[in-house]
């Protein structure tokens, strides 16, 4: 069975492995991209967090109580669920885990890393994982470009990165694409935008710039709720 991605609309991913399901960023009530809830999800393994914005926490909590799912997010964001229900149990490592530390969560080794953003009470992040079978992707959270991307493409050979380019609060298309550059990722699906009128409305800017800047990452053109297999 292949790994499979589900894009639920703004910075919010399903990956289902054969063994597991993991959401990134599960915002679905209140999101205009989403075209389910939560509850209408099979099983949920684990959640990751990448910051506590309403548009990136979303329904974390929730999703971690009905499916007893455990949750993966730096200290502060996991103290922030505990203390609204998520029991010690279900958070990695008990506390959470901080930026350049990689946990292992039923065969999957998950990286933190910095994003350059803001956060409610905490510093925003993004996530390395090397799923079961080697497959690598990289989700940037928010953030602007920054040049230690570099370091990401040169320790792990990231097969994809799921990559900002809204503008306004994050990267735009221009960004977005020459960090393909420095992450030499094999593929890229672009997200956080659309979702709001004041982002990018498609992705004609960031093909462009992505020919000029990195020709040799593909562009996955990823569809609401469609299954992109991970090869």
């Amino acid at each position: 069975m292949s790994n499979k991605l589900i894009w639920h609309g703004h910075a919010n991913f399903e990956i289902i492995t054969p063994n597991l399901n993991i959401l990134i960023d599960p915002w679905f009530d209140g999101n205009p991209s989403a075209k389910i809830s939560f509850k209408d999800l099979k099983k949920v393994d684990l959640v990751l967090v990448t910051h506590d914005h309403a548009d990136h926490l979303g329904q974390a909590v929730e999703i971690c109580k009905h499916f007893n799912a455990s949750l993966g997010a730096i200290v502060e964001v996991a103290e922030k669920c505990q203390q609204k229900g998520v029991k010690q149990e279900q958070i990695l490592n008990g506390i959470g885990f901080n930026i350049g530390g990689t946990v292992e969560f039923k065969g999957i080794k998950i990286t933190m890393t910095q994003a350059f953003h803001s956060g409610s009470n905490t510093l925003p992040v993004g996530f390395i994982l090397s799923l079961e079978n080697g497959y690598t992707l990289y989700h940037a959270g928010d953030t602007g470009i920054f040049k230690s991307m570099e370091v990401w493409g040169e320790l792990y050979s990231l097969d994809l990165a799921l990559l900002p380019i809204g503008g306004v609060f994050t990267m735009d298309p221009k960004q977005a694409a020459y960090a393909c550059k420095l992450l030499k990722c094999k593929k890229v699906i672009p997200m956080h935008w659309g979702s709001f009128p004041v982002l990018e409305q498609n992705i004609d800017n960031f093909k462009r710039f992505l020919n000029e800047y990195a020709p040799s990452t593909a562009l996955v053109e990823a569809k609401i709720e469609e299954e992109v297999i991970l090869d």
